[in-house]
């Protein structure tokens, strides 16, 4: 365990408000978190396992702040809950057996392709449509095919470091859904939730988690994604989609030139 002190403890947790109310309007709290974290000099790999832990109560809360947003859509959802179940244990266990430098160098380009995602989703979901052959049943089964194999790759992502993968879920999601944005982005928030838990349920018997952070920052992540989840569900959705974009350029501009 690492010698952290009261006012350490104290910086801890209101990153972890910021980082519950981010992860539950955009994603990308971790970059809010792991930094301060590493500052008040917890290792990376441990700093990165106690941040997947303690934000997964964060998760919760703007999950049931967009309850009604998810009303009649998660029995369709099942195959990408299960993708991102695997997954979010997938990218935890990676976390653990590889290095985190080479993963880092390639965080930011993950990012950008995901805004890129994002912002022409309209045009990329078109085309993915006419793109479609063959019967109708087939080119929507060729469709789901892709859609659960691109959420469990965001989810091996999440994972393993998480900055970002809000992100990433709700531009893969926007290319094959038809629904508002607002409702893809309750979608958004309950498969991050189930990475992040699955990730974490690997994570708790690694050794690797700092517990006296975890015991103060996951009652304010929670407290944050709450608030973050009831701020998502009265945002304009066009708003909300240039706020996603923007801050996921501004976090892989971090990423690429500290």
């Amino acid at each position: 365990m690492t010698d952290i002190s009261a006012l350490a403890h104290i910086g801890a947790g209101l990153a972890a408000v910021a980082a519950g109310a981010v992860n539950a309007l955009a994603g990308g709290g971790t970059l809010i978190t792991f930094p301060v974290m590493t500052a008040i000099g917890v290792p990376a790999i441990r700093a990165n396992a106690t941040n997947t832990v303690s934000l997964c109560p964060g998760y919760v809360g703007g999950t049931y702040a967009q309850r009604d947003d998810l009303n009649g859509l998660v029995r369709g959802l099942r195959p990408q809950l299960i993708a991102a179940a695997i997954g979010g244990l997938a990218g935890s266990i990676l976390l653990i057996v590889t290095s985190e430098a080479v993963f880092r160098q390639i965080v930011p380009f993950l990012i950008l392709t995901a805004c890129a995602l994002l912002g022409f989703q309209d045009r990329l979901r078109a085309w993915l449509f006419a793109r479609s052959t063959g019967s109708q049943s087939g080119g929507s089964r060729s469709r789901a095919v892709l859609e659960v194999g691109a959420t469990a790759l965001a989810a091996v992502y999440g994972g393993y470091f998480g900055a970002g993968l809000g992100i990433m879920l709700i531009a893969v999601l926007g290319l094959f859904s038809e629904l508002p944005f607002t409702r893809l982005n309750a979608v958004k928030q309950l498969l991050s939730l189930v990475v992040n838990v699955c990730a974490a349920s690997f994570l708790v018997f690694s050794g690797k988690i700092e517990w006296t952070l975890v015991a103060v920052m996951a009652p304010a992540s929670l407290i944050g994604g709450h608030f973050g989840g009831r701020l998502a569900g009265v945002l304009p959705p066009k708003r909300l989609r240039a706020c996603v974009i923007v801050f996921g350029v501004v976090v892989a501009m971090i990423y690429l030139f500290r």
